[in-house]
């Protein structure tokens, strides 16, 4: 893809990465036993209100992706510490995997990080995102299996962090 932006998303934008986040988790095969995500998925203002959601588009503006950046302590935090930042629901639409939009989202996090001097990034993604897993680890992140969770018991959820 020969433009990637990544900036904070517009509200006018909302409902197109609330859609493109369930169609991405759907398409992985990750909602298939999580009934009632999908609400989360597409409830964009709702993570707006209380997070960063950033979105990636493409040279001709299309909604590429999306991912929601939290800090420690805060509503939709999950898995991070005081000195960590998370991000969450990353999401790239279907038709765009595979060129450099995931990375372009998580290199964005890990900047995020960086400027607001938070020394480490963490993240959970459930147990079957093995490509993002690769990613992830591409990236310098590393597993740290003594924070693995579930929200639910059919729906583990894998940790991983990377100090910046």
């Amino acid at each position: 893809m020969s433009e990637i932006r990544v900036r904070i998303a517009e509200p006018e934008e909302y409902a197109a990465i609330g859609e493109l986040t369930v169609e991405a988790y759907t398409a992985g095969g990750h909602l298939a036993d999580d009934v009632g995500y999908d609400a989360a998925l597409r409830d964009v203002a709702g993570r707006a209100a209380t997070a960063d959601v950033l979105v990636a588009t493409g040279g001709d503006g299309a909604v590429l992706g999306s991912v929601t950046v939290v800090e420690a302590g805060s509503p939709k935090a999950e898995v991070a510490r005081a000195g960590e930042l998370e991000f969450r629901m990353l999401a790239v639409s279907p038709d765009a995997q595979g060129r450099g939009v995931g990375e372009a989202l998580t290199r964005a996090v890990v900047d995020i990080a960086r400027v607001r001097r938070i020394s480490r990034v963490v993240l959970s993604s459930r147990d079957r995102m093995t490509t993002a897993h690769r990613l992830y680890e591409r990236l310098g992140f590393t597993r740290t299996p003594e924070r693995d969770w579930a929200p639910h018991p059919e729906v583990p959820l894998l940790a991983f962090g990377m100090d910046v």
